[in-house]
């Protein structure tokens, strides 16, 4: 891959991307149609594109039919108006190859790939070699998504990869660390796309020069984390930081082990169907919901929505 084609798909993913949380009913099972009025809501937020398969999607829950049937149909749903992402959270460079040739010819603008992530950690050169072979294989640029606590890559290990592997256009960094984020934005080529999953500085890492962010903010709130970053890109740095504090609060209204069952509720708070985590993933408790509607009043005042009555 060209340094000019790389640099096109930088330009064209950068802002903000939400992970699309899983349609799943009481029973677990995928409500089919259940992407679409989702998808509607994130595009009239003015998000740069969607990724599909991701953490907050429990895409790592998805059988491989699944997995396929949900790309299809939010792909279909999305009909090509902003770009779309591939997730890719499997035990092994073969079930990631043979995930992304079931979808077909459909124009997969990227794909967002853990390093595998059960429990024996290849080292540097099978890692490489484990991206190499997924983009031989699809020829779809490669974003590393890098979140696994067990085999968590440093910042030397994602730039050997880019490196190594030409169809490696860039990184999402869910660390906690924003210093890692200023890392990889000191370190990496003009052309690599630096993506940023860490919810509470969501603000710090825009104003360093991250490009974009996908994280479950920004799939929880949309058009509030679209106002944030374009209120950075714009130099208003006062009314950034006004969100990101309204942003702060909510975030900490909210665990980490049920999140995605989070975001739904807060999506539901918007006038979206109240879907439910897959099991085990624990459904948002009477508390939870206190707390987070407390903390979401401000921010929806950010962008005059007002929160569904019905809890």
């Amino acid at each position: 891959m060209t340094n000019q084609i790389a640099l096109s798909l930088r330009n064209m993913l950068t802002g903000i991307l939400p992970p699309l949380s899983m349609p799943f009913d009481e029973q677990g099972d995928l409500v089919k149609g259940g992407l679409k009025a989702q998808i509607e809501f994130m595009i009239a937020s003015g998000v740069r594109g969607l990724v599909v398969g991701g953490s907050t999607g429990e895409g790592h829950t998805l059988s491989a039919s699944e997995f396929t049937e949900a790309m299809i149909e939010a792909y279909d749903a999305n009909g090509g108006r902003v770009p779309f992402v591939v997730g890719l959270i499997v035990q092994s460079t073969r079930d990631a190859i043979n995930r992304v040739k079931a979808l077909g010819d459909i124009k997969i603008d990227a794909l967002q790939v853990t390093p595998v992530h059960y429990l024996f950690k290849p080292g540097r050169e099978a890692t490489i070699e484990h991206f190499r072979a997924i983009w031989e294989a699809t020829k779809v640029p490669i974003l590393i998504y890098n979140v696994i606590p067990w085999n968590y890559l440093s910042i030397n290990d994602m730039l050997a990869i880019m490196e190594a592997v030409p169809g490696v256009v860039g990184m999402k960094q869910s660390s906690g660390d924003v210093k890692s984020v200023s890392d990889l934005i000191l370190r990496a080529r003009p052309e690599n796309l630096v993506l940023t999953g860490i919810d509470a500085l969501l603000f710090p890492s825009f104003a360093l020069g991250a490009h974009g962010a996908i994280s479950a903010l920004t799939c929880a709130v949309p058009g509030v984390t679209v106002k944030l970053f374009n209120a950075v890109q714009a130099g208003d740095h006062q009314t950034a930081k006004d969100i990101h504090f309204r942003l702060n609060a909510l975030w900490n209204s909210l665990r980490h082990d049920n999140l995605p069952a989070c975001v739904k509720y807060i999506q539901h708070r918007q006038g979206m169907p109240l879907y439910h985590p897959r099991a085990p993933m624990e459904r948002v408790t009477n508390e939870q919901k206190q707390q987070i509607d407390v903390a979401l009043v401000p921010v929806l005042e950010l962008v005059d929505v007002r929160a569904n009555s019905a809890a």
